[in-house]
């Protein structure tokens, strides 16, 4: 009641004159609902667990029609992880390997599957009727554009790999509801730049992914073969808040958003999508209203100019990748086009 000490002295003093008292009661009742609302506001819209969205722009009625317009020939598909008591469903079982099915990869996954939780995401979220979410890319692109704020206010944010929070908040902001991950780009230690309450969501593309995951988990001898790059032998990721992402959305990714082949043939170069693109199709089948921010790559002519706005990766590193990014450019500027997504900036 401290925060309302000044209106209840002024209140006492109205009742020493009724007529003054009774000019101004409407001004009076307006400035205390008005008061009222902005502690309300100040005390309780950082938590993140209002029912409210927290961001404007949610009309599910046109986010519905906009998903429909996007031709995808497919419904929505809500549930993001896989789950232990659902695994034998029809739905799970695969003709495809990883990384667009899990034929072959079975047993490892029901080992991880039967050592972390089976919820999905948290309930506030699940119960909004209108779910705000801001996939962060790591593009260069983000860096001085003073965004961190406006990206703390959305109900999810989806951000990539391991890039960093901490130093960086007033361009990327510093909340983390989903980060989505893969062996060679997980960090140590999760914990320096996520909240404790992240979701830490491995994208298996190989059978060593899950193995990876399985041998931290049961803290078994960690086989190092199999990976472009050594992933963390010791990982301090919390079994509590570790998902796996159901590899339906990256096949959906690839045959209907990018319309790769998923089984190229021999003499083709294998083409797999973006953790970026992968998390803006998540989105749209997940959220009603999906910014983006820092995506975008550079004049790919121009090898030595930075990629991402933290460390020292340029183009260069790009050279040999397994990604169209041309393609995946212009997949983005057709989502933007029909409204799909909304851009906070542009690179």
């Amino acid at each position: 009641m401290d925060h309302f000490g000044p209106l209840i002295q002024v209140w006492k003093e109205m009742w020493v004159n009724n007529a003054w008292f009774l000019r101004l009661l409407p001004v009076v009742l307006i400035f205390i609902c008005y008061y009222y609302s902005q502690f309300y506001i100040e005390s309780y819209g950082g938590s993140g667990k209002s029912p409210q969205s927290t961001v404007s722009g949610c009309d599910s009625y046109r986010s519905q029609r906009k998903w429909k317009s996007l031709n995808f020939n497919m419904n929505k598909k809500a549930e993001l992880f896989l789950k232990l008591n659902d695994f034998f469903w029809r739905e799970h079982l695969s003709t495809q390997a990883l990384p667009y099915g899990i034929k072959g990869s079975e047993l490892l996954l029901l080992k991880v599957l039967a050592v972390i939780p089976s919820y999905t995401m948290p309930a506030y979220i699940e119960s909004l009727n209108c779910r705000t979410c801001a996939v962060i890319g790591n593009s260069f692109s983000i860096k001085n554009t003073s965004l961190g704020e406006i990206i703390n206010k959305y109900d999810v944010v989806i951000r990539l790999n391991d890039a960093p929070v901490r130093g960086f908040e007033e361009d990327v902001g510093n909340k983390t509801t989903l980060r989505l991950f893969y062996p060679e780009s997980a960090s140590f230690n999760p914990g320096i730049h996520n909240d404790p309450d992240t979701l830490l969501v491995l994208v298996p593309f190989k059978q060593e992914d899950l193995r990876w995951l399985k041998e931290i988990l049961y803290d078994e001898k960690r086989v190092q073969k199999g990976f472009w790059k050594p992933p963390p032998q010791i990982w301090l990721g919390r079994t509590s808040q570790i998902r796996v992402l159901d590899p339906y959305f990256l096949r959906l990714t690839a045959s209907k958003l990018l319309e790769i082949p998923l089984q190229p043939s021999k003499h083709q170069k294998p083409i797999h999508p973006t953790t970026g693109i992968l998390a803006v199709f998540i989105a749209l089948n997940y959220c009603d209203v999906i910014h983006l921010a820092g995506f975008g790559y550079p004049d790919s002519r121009d090898q030595k100019q930075p990629i991402h706005y933290y460390g020292q990766d340029t183009m260069k590193s790009m050279k040999n990748s397994y990604h169209d990014l041309n393609q995946e450019a212009e997949v983005l500027k057709r989502l933007e086009k029909q409204g799909a997504i909304i851009y906070l900036h542009h690179s």
